[in-house]
């Protein structure tokens, strides 16, 4: 699925192309000692797996083979295709599952899904690979990180895109699982940032991504349904079928770290996210059918090299 690049995608053949696509698939190890073989990347960012954590209860051993031991397949291309390059995991903060809040990372793991075991094996050979043959390797464990580009099956932007759509008429409701699970949920380009930052430091190290806030699902309904001058609970509808078979209640973060050695700090709070979310996805009905995609809302951001 290509369609959140395709507005950066250029056709090879020209001058100026600078993104270039490669097959490739992480059950295929051998595939993946040509690709890294033959590109010679300075950088590798692991963002693949089967990501859902509803889905990995029914897809477990799909899920450890892409999401654990697909992990591994990269690191061991890396290493036998003899790349010099730095390498991200992106691990999650599902690691922490029943540990008690707020996590960092120190924070013991306690998976309560098939994708949290998964994350956890990934995290592991991700440090091993490092100590064991000197790879510049390192885990990002970022806590949830959200914007209007979310797949539509993910809560947050499941919520949003019913609010717009339901504002428009084009819906009546939404069906939800639990209400009371809390989360924290950050704006993902300033996650992006802050998964380059760990690159780019002078040694490898793992580090948490957070704002450090708390939200319930049932608060981001409410910011997001008032937001576009709706009663949620006039729109919201419960289904069993969204419950997980083992619930994890509570993921707040502590990125105190982040901002010490890297200088990241999250500056878009859930309230600001949900916004974001929902003025994107009323904008997207307007566009519906046609191509179009969201600018990311970075004002007041600092950048590298221009904190004060």
């Amino acid at each position: 699925n290509t369609s959140r690049i395709e507005h950066l995608y250029q056709d090879p053949h020209e001058s100026d192309a600078r993104l270039f696509l490669h097959y490739g698939d992480l059950s295929d190890g051998v595939r993946l000692v040509t690709l890294l073989h033959g590109i010679n990347p300075d950088e590798v960012y692991n963002l693949a797996a089967q990501s859902h954590v509803r889905v990995s209860f029914d897809e477990p051993e799909h899920t450890g083979n892409t999401t654990g031991i697909g992990s591994m397949r990269l690191l061991e291309a890396v290493r036998l295709a003899g790349v010099n390059c730095r390498y991200y995991q992106a691990s999650s903060s599902e690691m922490f599952g029943a540990s008690a809040p707020p996590q960092d990372e120190e924070t013991r793991f306690y998976p309560r899904s098939p994708y949290g075991a998964a994350k956890v094996y990934a995290y592991w050979v991700t440090r091993n690979y490092r100590e064991a043959y000197g790879m510049f390797a390192v885990n990002g464990i970022l806590f949830n990180h959200e914007s209007p580009r979310r797949g539509e099956t993910f809560v947050t932007r499941k919520i949003t895109r019913a609010v717009a759509r339901i504002q428009a008429g084009v819906e009546d409701y939404v069906y939800m699982g639990n209400l009371d699970s809390v989360r924290d949920w950050g704006y993902a380009p300033e996650y992006v940032e802050g998964m380059w930052r760990m690159l780019q430091a002078e040694r490898p190290e793992d580090f948490v991504l957070a704002t450090g806030g708390s939200f319930t699902v049932r608060d981001f309904l409410v910011t997001a349904f008032e937001h576009a001058g709706l009663d949620w609970e006039k729109h919201v509808r419960f289904d069993e079928q969204y419950l997980r078979p083992t619930e994890v209640d509570a993921l707040v973060g502590d990125a105190r770290k982040a901002e010490r050695v890297l200088g990241w700090k999250a500056q878009v709070d859930t309230e600001r996210l949900a916004r974001i979310m929902v003025d994107a996805d009323i904008e997207a009905l307007t566009h519906e059918g046609k191509p179009w995609i969201d600018r990311p809302d970075l004002d007041g951001w600092p950048r590298l090299g221009t904190e004060q």
